[in-house]
């Protein structure tokens, strides 16, 4: 039974669209027009083969909003508002959708932005924010995920190359990427830069650089991440990022994007919503509609109340980005309580399906799945909590 998408439902509860301007609205529509038109049909199918609908590249290429924040080169130089807006609408489609924008342009581009010179800028942005190319963002390893700063990965200077040996684990589309941002860690002052990694000519990777997809995932399953091996991995000079000088740029790149994935869960929260909210409505159990049972309309009231919650922080945290006030831990409380948030009502919507939940058709479930990974990448709800708690105490539970 899939739910009649005609039937209005208020998930906007305290009129937060008045806040937008007209410029905010147009960008919501488009992107809502492309998810409708491009993504849903196309997806559940992506899911089940795992990988992603490339096909929809190209009307997601015409869209304008690769490179989001970021401004010249080709990009739109949307406000950090608006670049929340388009993480949710993408996300109230599918997770895997907005991971392949998140990564393309918050951490591929968002790094040369930051930390690139401007020759770097002109050589590899433009085709990025056409999607002429995509990007990846090689950080996490085997061993390092939220103590990343200990990564192991090296990189050692042979006259005009740097050789880079070491191992990467969970690279959003590091196995097809034509840019890939490689962090290691230089031996000779010890300290972690990033050294971008092209294609060869021939669409082959330089010899060294070994990529497959990880298989087996019961989430984001329309968008593959990659085990990297690398050895010996040979990479000019001149394409180290040249501002990148510490493990502090990688905390400047994820400081960045970590309130963009609060809007994410609220995209998936937001999806959720609205499916279970006309499911109830048409649905009917001994004789009724399930909508006018009591347990149901207070799960409904407590499911609106946490969206919007949730919008509401995201909608401050976007104003306060935009005028440079945001802190790292406002940040870390926007990401940790989407994330729970969302979760559970993910899991509310599911229960209130029943069954038809489980089914892809309905949507609900690959809202539900994702989730379970928006809750840990970008550090996790437990990292999350602490960088807050050393805020709240002055004193650092980290190791």
């Amino acid at each position: 039974m899939t739910s009649d998408s005609s039937v209005m439902v208020n998930t906007d509860f305290y009129h937060l669209d008045d806040y937008l301007g007209d410029d905010d609205r147009a960008l919501v529509a488009r992107v809502r027009a492309f998810v409708k038109e491009q993504v849903l049909p196309n997806i559940n199918a992506a899911w089940e083969r795992a990988d992603f609908p490339y096909e929809i590249l190209p009307a997601f290429a015409e869209l304008g909003i690769a490179g989001t924040s970021i401004e010249g080169y080709g990009c739109p130089g949307l406000t950090r508002l608006q670049a929340g807006l388009v993480a949710m609408e993408l996300s109230r489609g599918d997770g895997s959708v907005n991971t392949l924008n998140a990564v393309q342009s918050g951490l591929a581009m968002g790094s040369i932005s930051l930390l690139g010179s401007e020759e770097q800028k002109q050589r590899w942005l433009p085709d990025l924010a056409a999607v002429r190319k995509l990007g990846a963002f090689a950080l996490t390893e085997p061993e390092h995920g939220s103590d990343s700063v200990a990564l192991e990965t090296s990189a050692r200077l042979d006259g005009d190359h740097y050789v880079i040996d070491g191992a990467k684990r969970w690279i959003g589309l590091g196995h097809v990427a034509d840019v890939v941002i490689v962090w290691a860690r230089d031996v000779e002052d010890a300290k972690v830069k990033a050294f971008v990694l092209e294609k060869n000519a021939d669409g082959t990777y330089p010899e060294g650089y070994d990529a497959r997809a990880i298989e087996g995932k019961i989430a984001k399953r329309a968008i593959q991440q990659a085990q990297i091996e690398i050895t010996g991995l040979r990479i000019p000079a001149e394409n180290r990022l040249q501002k990148s000088t510490s493990f502090r740029d990688v905390g400047a790149i994820l400081n960045r994007t970590r309130s963009t994935v609060a809007w994410e869960s609220l995209g998936h929260a937001l999806a959720a919503y609205e499916i279970a909210a006309r499911y109830v409505q048409e649905r009917s159990q001994f004789g009724k509609p399930i909508a006018s049972f009591q347990l149901v309309q207070n799960k409904l009231a407590n499911m609106l109340a946490d969206l919007t919650a949730m919008q509401l922080m995201c909608y401050r945290t976007g104003v306060l980005q935009d005028q440079g006030r945001l802190t790292n831990e406002q940040a870390s409380l926007s990401k940790m309580f989407t994330g729970q948030k969302s979760r559970q009502l993910c899991r509310d919507a599911r229960d209130l399906l029943g069954g038809n939940g489980l089914l892809l058709e309905n949507h609900v479930a690959r809202h539900l799945t994702d989730m379970e990974v928006v809750h840990t990448y970008e550090g996790t709800d437990f990292i999350q909590s602490l960088i807050i708690g050393r805020e709240i105490t002055g004193i650092s539970a980290f190791a």
